[in-house]
């Protein structure tokens, strides 16, 4: 978002171990960026097969999804559809920014500036292309963790699932989750632990707080600026809150304020993107049986990855399948007595 909406949110601090059994929609546009971002050389390359392809982000998704299951967290990941086209204007410009990121990184590579600048730079450049969502989806598949294909944004997506009751929170960086109607989100489910800490943000807290309904935050946020509008200059978080926690409405805000229509052009197509998102209401959802010969071989003959590592992921989730299997011949068990 333009404007972050976190602002008004009092996040709390949480760990994986409470996280143990639950059913987490993962927003993975959001996920294989902060892969691809962080996983890179210190040159800032990005992690490479013999073909040139990218692997960061299938290296994270490895490793991450590998240390969930450990933590008996279930995992579904949800991906992008066709954005809205009042997103245009923010997808040039972030293209943009990364292509100026990508010239930066390189002319501060060839004239070995500051290690940490010319990192920044490669970091700011990361791309998701097609290729990279097929191959995070054909990972996902081996593995045996489900995912979910969006009608149109996958935080709308991950927020009506939860709705739905077939998860229990949206997992993203980005707080227009809970504009979408996410009422659990969880932040930094993806980064390193010794860089950021989980966090949980409740909708009902963020509510209670502020005296504010969900049509009403989404108001404060089509205000102060969101993916498909650029705000009205000079309103930050604070006032956007003092103004609709004072007139309800944008509606009643343009009636008894100075503020003109065309500072908030198409606010009500905004906020019915928010409100009435489109999303994909017939999904199927299948934990499986991770295919260990599969992952090795997209893995390793593929792309490249090293056999002792995949081998030793394999056989961690070799032992997390074993536990599942007890676990489930326990209960069977007691099942008999009953």
């Amino acid at each position: 978002m333009v404007v972050n909406i976190g602002q008004l949110t009092e996040p709390k601090g949480t760990s994986l171990e409470a996280l143990s059994g639950k059913i987490v929609a993962i927003d993975a546009y959001n996920t294989l960026y902060q892969f691809l971002s962080i996983i890179r050389r210190p040159d800032g390359t990005p992690l490479q097969d013999s073909a040139g392809r990218i692997t960061s982000h299938l290296s994270g998704l490895i490793y991450r999804s590998t240390h969930l299951m450990e933590k008996e967290v279930k995992q579904i990941f949800v991906f992008d559809g066709k954005p809205q086209e009042l997103k245009a204007a923010v997808i040039k410009a972030r293209s943009d920014r990364r292509a100026d990121a990508k010239r930066r990184w390189e002319e501060a590579k060839a004239l070995h500036l500051d290690p940490d600048l010319i990192f920044k730079y490669a970091q700011a450049s990361a791309l998701i292309d097609e290729t990279i969502v097929e191959d995070a989806k054909a990972l996902l598949t081996y593995l045996g963790i489900p995912y979910v294909q969006a009608k149109e944004e996958g935080e709308a997506q991950a927020a009506y699932m939860v709705q739905k009751g077939d998860a229990e929170l949206v997992a993203s960086q980005d707080y227009d989750s809970l504009l979408f109607g996410a009422p659990v989100m969880i932040r930094n489910i993806s980064a390193p632990r010794r860089k950021a800490q989980l966090e949980l943000v409740a909708f009902t807290e963020l509510a209670e707080k502020h005296g504010i309904t969900r049509e009403e935050l989404v108001d404060i946020a089509i205000l102060i600026g969101t993916d498909f509008n650029s705000g009205i200059k000079g309103i930050g978080v604070k006032r956007a809150l003092k103004l609709i926690k004072k007139h309800h409405t944008i509606e009643r805000l343009l009636n008894e304020s100075a503020i003109e229509i065309a500072q908030i052009e198409n606010y009500k197509l905004i906020r019915s993107i928010f409100l009435q998102p489109a999303v994909n209401e017939s999904y199927e959802i299948a934990w499986g049986t991770p295919d260990e010969d599969k992952v090795k071989e997209f893995l390793c003959e593929e792309h490249n990855f090293s056999e002792e590592r995949v081998s030793k992921i394999l056989r961690k989730i070799e032992k997390i399948e074993q536990k599942k299997i007890a676990v489930t011949g326990s209960q069977k068990k007691i099942e008999q007595w009953l």
